[in-house]
């Protein structure tokens, strides 16, 4: 993981973005990369993800690609963040965070791929 928020954060050093929005930005990429890696590809050193990322007119997009189990959206129930925090429950609130921090979070399949596009508007 590390080298991927080392990736994340010097490409986004090349854009002249505050710190407080670098660190979500590569903490909403990381967090989403983790996912990926624990819960698709459960893990498996034999399974890779991909990170790209492209510079758009006033945005980032981030493209991360891997051939794991697809993350079903439809299946996602958006956790109460306050109440997790309430009880002290670690994890599941990932998503959510993500949701918040990108502009556009979208997934797909196309073929043994899935994708997960995450968009971040940096004017």
């Amino acid at each position: 993981m590390k080298l991927i928020r080392d990736f994340v954060t010097e490409y986004l050093r090349t854009l002249a973005l505050s710190d407080i929005l670098m660190n979500q930005i590569v903490l909403a990429v990381d967090e989403i990369c983790a996912n990926l890696i624990i819960h698709a590809n459960h893990e498996n050193p034999e399974k890779h993800i991909t990170l790209t990322i492209h510079k758009l007119k006033g945005q980032v997009k981030f493209e991360i690609t891997d051939e794991g189990v697809a993350f079903e959206r439809s299946n996602y129930k958006e956790p109460n963040i306050e109440e997790h925090i309430r009880i002290g429950k670690k994890g599941g609130v990932g998503i959510a965070l993500v949701n918040r921090i990108m502009d556009k979070v979208e997934f797909s399949t196309k073929g043994n791929k899935n994708i997960c596009l995450l968009y971040k508007k940096i004017v």
